[in-house]
């Protein structure tokens, strides 16, 4: 059977190369769909109550290997919504960290934690900024140490919020509703219940720091570049080793994302070394 030859169009050759660079060309990406957030999860204001979470609820938490600076790993606590990121300047020794997440309290957690295994006594310091000034006034950058990397995990946190307050927590057991020591302290200038100085705007604002004695944790502060004094009493949490211990951040809405700045950060496994 002899095969009948078609005459060649460049024409139509044009076209077909037309219409397979339009097919192949890559899609604009699509736009983040950002979950809705359960209505416990939203702050207080004027026309809603902030509930803790459902007894039930929980979100595993995302962990990312790999060092970072001083801490080993870090982990997305209770899994915001919006994924968190971290990054680690040597030069200047600045953690700067962004995380959503609806809170760090309650029953269970969700904010943006670097972190190392460890065991025996801890001395932890940071100094903390917060470049937005507009930030939500209950966001936190805190100094954790956490039985596990669960969103309900045993834990005693020591916390500097977006508005100034300062306090000591713990979470006594898995599970178990947090309590809380809370400072309202003066300094420069006038901070009438503990207004956040110069709105904490990319200035090292306040030192806090978080010590570590046998089952003993006590609250550490620094106002003025002055030496770290404590505040208020320790307060007792048995913990099993090795633990958790690191530094994190949470913007207090459930999908908005914020930063903190944490620097000079001191990491030894004694205590007395709070400086």
């Amino acid at each position: 059977m002899k095969l009948q030859s078609r005459p060649f169009s460049f024409a139509l050759f044009l076209a077909a190369v037309s219409l397979l660079q339009a097919q192949t060309q890559a899609a604009p990406a699509a736009a983040q769909v950002v979950p809705e957030p359960p209505a416990w999860s939203l702050p207080g204001s004027a026309t809603h109550k902030q509930v803790a979470p459902p007894a039930d609820f929980h979100r595993a938490s995302t962990n990312i290997a790999g060092a970072i600076g001083l801490f080993e790993g870090q982990s997305d606590i209770g899994s915001a919504l919006v994924p968190g990121a971290a990054s680690f300047d040597p030069a200047t020794g600045r953690y700067t960290i962004t995380s959503a997440g609806y809170n760090v309290w309650y029953t269970r957690d969700e904010f943006r934690c670097l972190w190392k295994k460890m065991s025996g006594d801890v001395s932890l310091a940071a100094d903390i900024s917060y470049p937005d000034p507009n930030g939500y006034g209950d966001r936190k950058a805190v100094l954790v140490i956490r039985q596990n990397l669960a969103d309900d995990a045993k834990t005693v946190v020591v916390a500097l919020h977006g508005a100034g307050m300062i306090h000591l927590a713990d979470r006594p057991e898995k599970g178990g509703r947090m309590r809380d020591l809370e400072f309202r302290i003066g300094g420069r200038g006038s901070r009438p219940g503990g207004a956040s100085p110069d709105s904490l705007v990319n200035v090292t604002a306040r030192r806090i720091g978080l010590e570590k004695r046998g089952d003993s944790f006590a609250l550490y502060v620094s106002l003025e570049g002055e030496p770290m004094t404590q505040y208020g009493p320790p307060i007792k949490v048995p913990f099993a080793e090795p633990f958790y211990v690191g530094i994190g951040f949470c913007s207090h809405l459930p999908v908005t994302v914020d930063t903190a700045v944490l620097s000079n950060v001191i990491l030894e496994n004694a205590a007395g070394k709070v400086r």
